[in-house]
């Protein structure tokens, strides 16, 4: 789990719950598609380790982001969907991700950034 301050501002406290490059991905690809499997995951946002999308899962079980349903099958079978505060914070989110493509889109433009995602 990452800290849990004192924090400076509430910009210093929201970055530490979705630190690192996976976590705000991983409210994206749960908020977009909804439940998904580790595997569905794990497709989804190529590039992760299993053990990395592992550890971003946990650490967002813990704060409170991301629930983990466990299915007594076999094989067993596991679901993460996301929280209200998940669904919260992927809004919050929202308006760095809009920066975030004009950025891409002027970039591009500029011919500065060639390769750009369609779902991104």
């Amino acid at each position: 789990m990452g800290r849990r301050g004192p924090y400076i501002c509430g910009i210093d406290a929201g970055m530490d719950v979705v630190a690192g490059k996976w976590k705000s991905l991983i409210l994206w690809e749960l908020n977009n598609y909804g439940t998904r499997r580790f595997g569905e995951l794990r497709r989804g946002l190529p590039g992760v380790s299993e053990k990395m999308l592992v550890q971003q899962l946990r650490e967002m079980e813990e704060d409170g982001l991301v629930h983990r349903e466990i299915y007594r099958e076999v094989p067993p079978r596991v679901e993460y969907s996301l929280t209200p505060d998940g669904t919260s914070l992927n809004e919050a989110l929202g308006a760095l991700g809009t920066w975030g493509q004009q950025r891409v889109e002027r970039l591009a433009a500029e011919g500065i950034l060639v390769e750009v995602s369609p779902t991104a």
